[in-house]
């Protein structure tokens, strides 16, 4: 299982999406979540869901992490799981969820997705819509969460250039298949 992790503006999304063109064999789940669809944002990005419905999803078990973001007061949530055979599980969340995931499934590799710079951060959240309130805030959110990510992370990869962060994060999801196929192999 591989969690790509970070505040929001970092380009987990756009990352995320190149990484499942590179390396077959990669499920990604989908995240549900009760905020409203942002201009311009695929239909599938999420599935959208009204907070009644997430939360009775919540209370019969249906999700492996959820929580509440403090900065727009909606929640997010990953689904149980349902891969294909022969996949991994890709997972495109944040913080929290990444540490409920890590205690759920202690194998699971976690990877910190960073912008090189909080400008750039905030030239992406506005570029995707936000309001300018908005971005504050989630610039100030992000500043903890890059901090505490750090500390809980297997891997930091910094979104500078998406081909080359692409690049970087594919070699992760190679390298630890290849220990998990050496550990499988081994007598």
């Amino acid at each position: 299982m591989f969690v790509v992790f970070g505040a929001g503006g970092v380009g987990k999304g756009a990352l995320v999406g190149r990484l499942l063109e590179l390396r077959p064999g990669l499920w990604l789940s989908r995240s549900w979540t009760t905020r409203a669809r942002r201009p311009g944002e695929p239909e599938d990005a999420y599935v959208f869901t009204d907070r009644g419905s997430f939360l009775a999803r919540a209370e019969a078990g249906g999700f492996i992490e959820w929580n509440e973001f403090a900065g727009n007061g909606h929640f997010y949530g990953t689904p149980t799981l349902e891969p294909p055979p022969g996949h991994d599980v890709l997972l495109e969340i944040d913080l929290n969820g990444a540490r409920q995931v890590k205690k759920r499934y202690p194998g699971a590799v976690l990877v910190l997705v960073v912008a090189p710079s909080s400008e750039v951060r905030a030239q992406r959240l506005r570029s995707r819509g936000d309001e300018e309130a908005a971005v504050r805030r989630r610039l100030e959110l992000g500043e903890a969460e890059e901090a505490a990510g750090r500390l809980v992370a297997d891997h930091v990869v910094v979104n500078d250039d998406l081909q080359r962060a692409a690049s970087e994060l594919a070699g992760i999801v190679d390298m630890h298949r290849e220990r998990v196929a050496g550990t499988v192999s081994s007598p």
